[in-house]
């Protein structure tokens, strides 16, 4: 037996034989062509056959992870008809006589260099982008087949790092457990692991050699491990683990329909986080109360040109009407860092987290602002609709939030539009300065939600993207849970309430702690609603109380 270690990105036993997966990197050569306007068409004929894999990509990506998690494969289309792209793999032809694949490979390994050197964290993340684009178009060039699992049966992916196209082209039905040597938490292998509830490990120190290939392995989740050849032992306690949380999923699906109260009768709202309207199924499948975040944003980011009202609202209308009076918080437009939308045209910034983004954008262009107020207003008489405004940092903000809030009312009310009077308003706290001013922020509005990514890279003054500082990113650290309990108590101290849509509030480590604070609602991702639920069920928060203070 060998144990190799790595970066648990998500919990759980698997157990099965390993496959090791190569990337399919196409061996180019150059050779020089007589006719280049021929090459040229050869080129734009297996760009299209690449777009048009990139698509069937995207139709399989929907139904098995969601519009979201899909988009990259939209993103990658239009990448390879960049013009900027296309002309230098058509210059490469001409000027240099050669053949396409060359001129894709050179052209891609440039765009790649040029992208990584870049200051800015979003065009960085682009440079593995450029290197899967350009050998999917080299792999059409050369007739090679997509890659996949080449087993019958239920495997263990061992990889360097998976591609999102890689990823998404497998037979989902016969992937037990991801592990890569390199990769992030943020990775498109580690989203697509938690969405399929399946554990993975990245960073392992696992070598990939074919000698591993077909052996026998465990991979503990929890632990961050993989045995390669277990021994009974070993084997023996890990299955003990494994039946253990089957049975744990099996008693969660019996809490479907049960409040969401402790043992000593508090109560809290639990919603879940969705991204667009296919999403909707998971949510009314895990039997959450309501979406206490709906990131507006994908919208913009599945869009080639500004969204128009009517398409928004028609959008808006259908999570409304879709969840059939549960309420549904509609944040608003919130992009700009790691979130970018050309049209938008945003300038280039050295430190875009601390730079034009969310409510910012929306304050500087109220036209696109209103537009988004006006569909989501429309569609609020459809159902329980909330409007919720991110990265808020001054009660100035808010108050010029409410006058545009009410302009739009008054154009609806001119024009004899129905919508919603009593629509309830909420500000994301996710800055230090909005958690220090959160008593008079909470006068203001009728609740709060916290955006505990946020809230901990800003306070910890650390970039929750830089893989190297892991060791000093800490969410559990005394001043963030120290904020949480003065933005609850502010909000009640002012008739508002106060939940949490951040990534902690899925940390079941922290759910009585979050409940003995007070927050009245945590709104995480579908999968964790049940898990959630059971804490709460079992929790005596008064006795949780005692305890910590004894």
């Amino acid at each position: 037996m060998v144990i190799y270690s790595g970066k648990a990105v998500f919990g759980g036993i698997a157990i099965g034989k390993i496959s090791l997966y190569k990337k399919g990197e196409a061996q180019v050569k150059r050779t020089k062509v007589d006719d280049v306007e021929a090459e040229v068409a050869r080129y734009h004929a297996a760009k299209e056959v690449a777009i048009e894999q990139l698509g069937a990509l995207y139709d399989k990506a929907v139904k098995e992870v969601g519009e979201a998690s899909a988009e990259i494969f939209e993103v990658h289309q239009m990448m390879l008809d960049d013009d900027d792209y296309v002309e230098s793999v058509e210059n490469i032809i001409r000027t240099q006589e050669v053949n396409a694949e060359f001129a894709v490979a050179t052209t891609g390994d440039n765009f790649q260099k040029m992208f990584s050197e870049m200051d800015d964290e979003y065009f960085r993340g682009r440079a593995a982008d450029m290197k899967d684009i350009s050998e999917r178009v080299v792999n059409v060039l050369l007739g090679n087949g997509d890659g996949g699992i080449k087993s019958d049966e239920q495997v263990i992916i061992v990889a360097d790092d998976l591609a999102p196209s890689e990823t998404v082209q497998m037979d989902k039905d016969k992937i037990l457990s991801f592990v890569t040597v390199h990769g992030s938490a943020n990775s498109h292998t580690a989203i697509l692991a938690k969405t399929m509830n399946i554990p993975a490990m990245i960073g392992t120190d696992i070598p990939l050699t074919d000698d591993i290939d077909g052996k026998m392995a465990v991979v503990d989740g929890f632990e961050g491990k993989i045995y390669v050849d277990p021994d009974e032992d070993t084997l023996a306690a890990k299955k003990k683990i494994y039946l253990e949380e089957q049975e744990k999923k099996a008693l969660l699906e019996m809490l479907k329909g049960k409040d969401n109260v402790t043992l000593d009768g508090q109560h809290i709202n639990l919603y879940a986080n969705i991204g667009n309207t296919k999403d909707l199924a998971l949510v009314l499948k895990n039997d959450a109360g309501g979406i206490g975040l709906f990131r507006s944003e994908f919208i913009y980011l599945g869009s080639e040109d500004y969204p128009t009202e009517d398409e928004q609202f028609a959008i808006y209308k259908t999570v409304a009407e879709n969840m059939a009076g549960k309420k549904v918080i509609i944040r608003t437009l919130d992009i700009g860092a790691d979130k970018q939308a050309d049209y938008f045209k945003l300038p280039a910034e050295e430190n875009p987290a601390l730079g034009l983004r969310a409510i910012r954008i929306c304050l500087t262009r109220p036209e696109v602002f209103k537009t988004q107020l006006r569909a989501i207003l429309r569609a609020s008489a459809y159902g329980k609709i909330a409007i919720m405004f991110p990265m808020i940092i001054s009660v100035d903000e808010v108050k010029e939030i409410k006058d545009i809030v009410k302009g739009v009312e008054s154009e609806l009310d001119a024009e004899g539009i129905a919508y919603d009077k009593d629509i309830e308003l909420g500000i994301m706290i996710e800055t230090p300065a909005a958690v220090m001013v959160a008593d008079e922020l909470a006068e203001e509005v009728d609740f709060f939600s916290v955006g505990t990514n946020d809230l901990t890279q800003y306070t910890l003054a650390i970039d929750r993207q830089n893989q190297s500082l892991d060791r000093f990113y800490d969410s559990h650290h005394p001043a963030i849970l120290r904020m949480l309990k003065m933005i609850v108590d502010a909000a009640h101290r002012h008739n508002a309430w106060a939940g949490i849509c951040g990534e902690l509030g899925s940390d079941l480590s922290l759910t009585r702690e979050f409940l003995a604070m007070g927050f009245d609602e945590l709104s995480v991702s579908p999968g964790r609603i049940l898990p959630l639920r059971k804490i709460v069920l079992e929790t005596n928060v008064k006795e949780y109380i005692a305890e910590k203070n004894s």
